[in-house]
């Protein structure tokens, strides 16, 4: 009765997906009844500082203007002009709550809503806002992950506002919630979450881009900072079907899962016409984050059926980190109200793309009040002065990737990430840097010393490397590599490992320190070539030669994808940290804790509990997975498995009871083949986990998830995938790939 029912569930749910229609969006018209451009309503729910200057007093605003612009800290007293100021928006926009809005270490984000409500000495209701509500706010510590480095029963811990990221409103369906973009730090002044760490590491950046440029000869730059646009991959799957299957509900993934006739191959979908109820969907996402203040930019058909992307334009790191969190969480809640549910796990279906977040990362001179302001530090420019200053600051990030290339593996590690890097369209999990045939050819070149010793002038060789010609060309002077995990794109890097369902904050961060500390070395050599008489030019142009040097074995222009790759990065002793375990590892090297350290992005505790974070959650994502794979074994794919080889086997006694040949023998024979292997896999992913509850070291139970208890978990998946293909359509409980990635 149970399997029938799950039968019948499944297809209520076909019944139900096929028959929906788009969803009517609410779009946002004038008073005449025409359709409002983005323009006219983006960041309504946002509190700009253009807002702010009509509400605050001159001098005020010039105050609050200087640090969200610098990241200098906020005086009280500028704060308690600001708070009132905020209030009053928020209320006159509708909200009845304020929160702070911070990324704990959990990859997604946390708030605790207070009431604007308050009494006055006489117990007179009013809305109340102060100067400390708006700086501090103090959750429950012990209750989100610290990585050992907070006992359970320490509780307190401390939110600060974050003023260079914007103030926004989250609409509810009965009122709207003040957001205020915060960081999350231990009552010792420790960092809790994903943001410290990242304005520290642009804090660490900007010190060393603005000494570089200085000795390159720009001595009135106040601030540098890293740029990104992050693109946003998922797929949709119809909500009916999804609930009905318990490993996307409980693991973002299929863990079992027959592979259709068509999948990818006819490599049909990719930019194709998006279907209609999709593109409800998107559009509904796109008003909602148009009013949030974040600037959707692309929409399209991804690579493999029903995924598609979504692409921002460039902010900073900080706020373009801030509003990636509120794209996964509006992507999730508009899904819910089309009938979809939004996956954005690595690889939710074996056998077809999985999904990344591609992070274009550049660095921007702001803050000069002259004409440099918005210089984009990673564009070759029009002079060879210009050319070599870009050739010094793209040696310093070669020079940051090659150097710290185990590192920044490990800030992209994760159980979803394992899944994805090597296959398909992700990158492998050897980090290297694609710069194109021109800039490939110039930096090959330029590790040979020949041109600087033969050209009389840094200038002259310049020119004659062919740089000073780079913006006459067409922009993008290079194909793209899609193999690449982190590739040149014309006037920035796109760093494509980082994984779909990630906070970028880590990666970034880590992104951030890699280039200052290579900055900071650099900008030491130069010192003392200066020092001993070396002209500027000449002094970067060596420089930047020699680094061209040492770090040819980042750099591969070929097919990253290739089993050649793999074997030439090992002849080039580029690291190939295949699983989690592993990669997380390099967080805990001294040469890593030293780093950040040394340019005060995390302390060796915070570093440390950074790494025993993720490694907790890869554990715990990995035992989740196992136990539900055993539940769906066990409650749904035996029993049907088994329900259909009884029916198979009476359907050939009858016809052999008749004279006739039954057509059910292969069938038979496979199937019970296929049944015998689940039962051994299934015995085998037992033993796993009895290993597993035996073994008390986290490092050792990490190592061994990965190795022998995943390796289990593939066998079964292998026979249950099997059976799949065995057993009758009216015995099957779970939605198939097929209904799953064709209905939408």
């Amino acid at each position: 009765m149970t399997q029938l029912y799950g039968v019948q569930a499944r297809f209520n749910a076909l019944s139900s997906a096929f028959s929906r229609q788009p969803r009517a969006v609410k779009l946002p018209m004038n008073s005449e009844g025409i359709l409002s451009p983005a323009s006219h309503y983006f960041g309504e729910n946002t509190l700009t500082l253009e807002e702010l200057s009509k509400r605050l007093p001159k001098d005020i605003f010039q105050k609050l203007k200087h640090t969200v612009i610098t990241g200098a800290p906020l005086s009280a007293d500028v704060a308690s002009h600001v708070a009132p100021a905020i209030r009053d928006w928020a209320i006159l926009k509708g909200a009845t709550h304020f929160c702070h809005w911070f990324q704990p270490q959990t990859g997604q984000t946390a708030e605790k809503h207070d009431a604007f409500l308050s009494f006055d000495a006489s117990g007179k209701p009013l809305e109340k806002f102060s100067a400390s509500q708006l700086i501090q706010s103090e959750p429950d510590a012990s209750s989100f992950p610290s990585g050992g480095m907070r006992s359970t029963f320490e509780a307190r811990g401390y939110t600060a506002w974050d003023a260079a990221s914007p103030i926004f409103l989250v609409e509810g369906a009965n009122g709207k919630t003040l957001c205020i973009p915060s960081v999350f730090i231990s009552f010792h002044g420790d960092a809790l979450d994903e943001k410290t760490g990242l304005l520290r590491s642009m804090a660490a950046l900007s010190k060393e881009a603005i000494r570089l440029l200085g000795i390159a000869g720009l001595p009135n730059v106040k601030r540098v900072v890293a740029t990104l646009g992050a693109e946003q991959e998922y797929f949709l799957v119809d909500r009916a079907l999804a609930k009905l299957r318990p490993d996307l509900m409980m693991c973002g993934r299929t863990l079992v899962g027959g592979q259709p006739p068509r999948g990818q191959q006819l490599e049909d979908h990719y930019f194709g016409a998006i279907p209609a109820r999709v593109l409800a969907f998107m559009a509904e996402v796109e008003i909602e984050l148009h009013k949030l203040g974040v600037p959707a930019k692309t929409r399209h058909n991804e690579v493999a059926p029903n995924q598609f992307e979504l692409a921002p334009v460039f902010e900073e790191a900080n706020v373009s980190t801030d509003h990636n969190q509120i794209t996964m969480e509006v992507l999730r809640k508009v899904a819910e109200k089309h009938d979809f549910s939004v996956l954005l796990h690595e690889k939710p279906f074996a056998g077809v793309n999985g999904s990344g977040k591609h992070n274009n990362w550049s660095l921007m001179i702001t803050a000069t009040g002259e004409e440099l302001d918005g210089t984009n530090l990673l564009d070759p420019g029009r002079t060879p002065h210009q050319n070599l200053r870009f050739l010094l600051v793209l040696s310093a990030v070669l020079k940051g990737v090659s150097e710290r290339a185990g590192l920044l593996r490990a800030s992209i590690a994760s159980s979803g990430n394992d899944h994805r890097l090597g296959a398909n369209e992700a990158p492998p999990a050897i980090m290297s840097v694609f710069l194109g045939d021109m800039l490939g050819k110039i930096f090959r070149d330029l590790a040979k010393g020949t041109f600087a010793a033969n050209s009389g002038s840094s200038e002259q060789a310049v020119i004659k490397l062919g740089v000073a010609q780079l913006p006459e060309v067409a922009k993008d002077n290079t194909d793209r590599n899609r193999t690449s995990p982190f590739a040149f794109t014309g006037n920035k890097f796109e760093f494509r490992a980082v994984g779909s369902s990630a906070s970028i904050a880590f990666p970034v961060t880590v992104l951030n320190t890699a280039v200052a500390d290579a900055m900071a070395d650099i900008s030491n050599q130069l010192e003392a070539k200066i020092s001993s008489g070396a002209k500027v030019e000449d002094a970067i142009l060596a420089i930047v030669t020699k680094v061209a040097g040492e770090t040819q074995n980042i750099c591969f222009e070929g097919n990253g994808y290739s089993d050649e790759w793999v074997r030439e990065a090992e002849r080039r002793g580029l690291p190939n940290l295949r699983k989690t375990p592993e990669a997380l590892e390099q967080l805990l090297h001294e040469s890593s804790v030293e780093l950040f350290a040394r340019h005060e992005v995390f302390s060796k505790a915070e570093i440390t509990s950074r790494y025993h974070v993720r490694l907790e959650r890869f554990i715990k994502n990995l035992l989740i997975e196992g136990d539900t794979l055993r539940a769906i074994i066990d409650t749904q794919i035996a029993p049907a498995a088994v329900a259909y080889l009884l029916e198979l086997t009476q359907a050939s006694s009858a016809c052999k009871s008749v004279g006739v040949s039954s057509p059910f023998v292969d069938t038979l024979k496979k199937l019970s083949t296929s049944i015998e292997g689940l039962q051994g896999s299934r015995t085998k992913l037992e033993n796993a986990f009895q290993k597993l509850e035996k073994t008390a070291d986290e490092d050792a139970k990490a190592r061994l998830l990965s190795g022998e208890v995943s390796q289990a978990m593939l066998e079964l998946r292998g026979h249950s995938d099997q059976i799949e293909c065995l057993v009758g359509d009216s015995y099957w409980p779970l939605p198939k790939y097929r209904e799953m990635l064709f209905c939408s």
